[in-house]
């Protein structure tokens, strides 16, 4: 029977708390080896000894779970060490995993879609290549669903759907392929060099202590909300820029310009061209100052189209000269 003021329901849950380290190891997914591995390095409290059998409370199978959560974010057991280290002395753990969940949060508003293998043929001009499939999978470009073996998960749709429009524009798949790998490496440089940076001016005051403390982890967290799309804006205008700068002189060569590829336009100035002062001021006065190196530019421009027109129209192909005196 019950004691007084001790329901079947409080029983039950006191039951349910205690765990002997099988029932615990199948809770947790851990193997029996693991737990055991786990208290040896001093991951775990220890369990609580009765007669030849050791009993774990909930607050290992929470531990555990924690364990396994930051495993499975990249940190080494050592390190996990630290952080738990940190919390069974007081010195808090809420902030930091704030600060993990926080870096390993979606760093895109991009949502995952789904994609059956027969709508992946139909993008890609309605034929099946198992081989192109594979190298996508590889480069994380698609995923595959365990027991869907005719669907995949498409992390990024945008990614997806700039290799079908390069793929309509003829561009072969293995091109495009080879051509993400070297484009993921340049910008693997850029996000690499970017967190150097920030980590020197900004975080370093965060991070200062192995592990940080409980609010120095919250701050770090709240500044990785604030300076995450930074880097995105930022590679966003320069691509553009850049895009613009090479797009423009490679449209000047492939029309049949003499200035090589990679080089600007000569200009007056490289040609030691001189104006009178008397036109210089003439033309200030015109268009103002600022616009006068533009304003010669076009004027030179639209008289060697002019005179480029009257040779083609002249009998002789040159340009007839006027005579002044008729």
């Amino acid at each position: 029977m019950n004691g007084p003021g001790r329901s079947s329901a409080a029983t039950d849950r006191q039951a349910a708390a205690e765990y002997r380290i099988e029932d615990l190891a199948h809770a947790s997914g851990a193997t029996v080896r693991t737990i055991r591995a786990y208290q040896d390095r001093g991951l775990l409290p220890t369990p609580e000894r009765r007669g030849r059998a050791n009993v774990y409370r909930d607050t290992h199978l929470s531990r555990l779970r924690q364990i396994a959560d930051l495993l499975d974010r990249g940190y080494t057991l050592a390190s996990i060490k630290e952080l738990l280290d940190a919390w069974d002395t007081g010195r808090g753990l809420g902030g930091v995993l704030g600060l993990v969940a926080e870096v390993h949060g979606p760093w895109t508003d991009e949502q995952a879609d789904r994609i059956t293998r027969d709508e992946l043929n139909l993008k890609f001009g309605g034929t099946s290549d198992d081989e192109a499939v594979a190298e996508a999978v590889d480069l994380g470009v698609l995923e595959r669903i365990p027991g869907r073996d005719d669907e995949f998960l498409v992390p990024s749709p945008q990614e997806l759907a700039v290799a079908v429009e390069l793929h309509a524009a003829g561009v072969p798949l293995s091109a495009i392929s080879g051509h993400l790998r070297e484009l993921r490496g340049q910008v693997e440089q850029i996000a690499s060099r970017f967190l150097e940076f920030t980590t020197e001016h900004v975080f370093a005051r965060y991070l200062g202590h192995r592990p940080p403390t409980d609010s120095d982890a919250a701050e770090a967290a709240a500044m990785v909300r604030r300076l995450r799309p930074l880097a995105q804006q930022t590679v966003d205008a320069e691509l553009a820029r850049a895009m613009r700068t090479f797009a423009t002189r490679h449209l000047h060569h492939h029309l049949g310009a003499d200035t090589p590829i990679g080089v600007d336009p000569p200009s007056l100035t490289a040609h030691g061209v001189d104006l009178p002062p008397s036109t210089i001021r003439a033309v200030r006065q015109l268009v103002g100052a600022e616009n006068v190196s533009a304003f010669v530019a076009a004027a030179a421009e639209r008289e060697v189209q002019s005179r480029t027109l009257d040779a083609l129209v002249s009998p002789n192909g040159k340009v007839e000269q006027v005579d002044q005196n008729d």
